[in-house]
């Protein structure tokens, strides 16, 4: 596993930009909420701790990671002055194909909206094959993935401010 010998909270500061110029927006999936909740706020808590501040955070709630997307472009539409966003969810293995399918469309959406438009979008969405995975490594003993996404907003941000002089 990617994240076996791999912390996903654990982040340098002082190799992080300050955040407190940057505006965020954050898409959280309704579905698995004891894991999107905890990746919401391992997300918030590091946007803080790298110098953001909580008036330029924006959260909007989905039903499910398959309306991430959806969610992501109309944050992008909405809020021009966004500097990242994160999309937050998590799909758990079932016994039908279902699973396939709502990871394969919301990775590729992501993707065309990193693609399509200027605002970056973080894929923050856990494809885990149990409960306990996803328990893991949001907030559990592997770390916190939305920690791991928030330091990734705030670089691509810094990025995006970058590329535009």
């Amino acid at each position: 596993m990617a994240t076996e010998n791999n912390n996903l909270s654990v982040y340098d500061k002082t190799t992080i930009p300050n955040a407190k110029d940057f505006r965020f927006g954050i898409v959280v999936s309704e579905w698995n909420p004891k894991i999107t909740e905890g990746m919401f706020q391992g997300a918030f808590d590091a946007i803080l701790d790298c110098g953001g501040i909580k008036e330029n955070i924006v959260r909007w709630n989905v039903p499910g990671s398959f309306e991430l997307v959806y969610g992501c472009k109309k944050m992008q539409e909405s809020y021009d002055m966004l500097d990242a966003i994160i999309a937050i969810g998590s799909v758990i293995q079932g016994e039908t194909k279902h699973f396939d399918f709502v990871c394969e469309a919301t990775s590729d959406g992501i993707k065309d909206l990193n693609v399509q438009n200027d605002i970056p979008v973080i894929f923050c969405v856990l494809t885990d094959n149990n409960l306990q995975q996803a328990i893991d490594r949001s907030g559990g003993k592997h770390g916190n993935k939305g920690t791991e996404a928030a330091i990734a907003a705030v670089k691509m941000a810094q990025l995006r401010k970058e590329a535009k002089f």
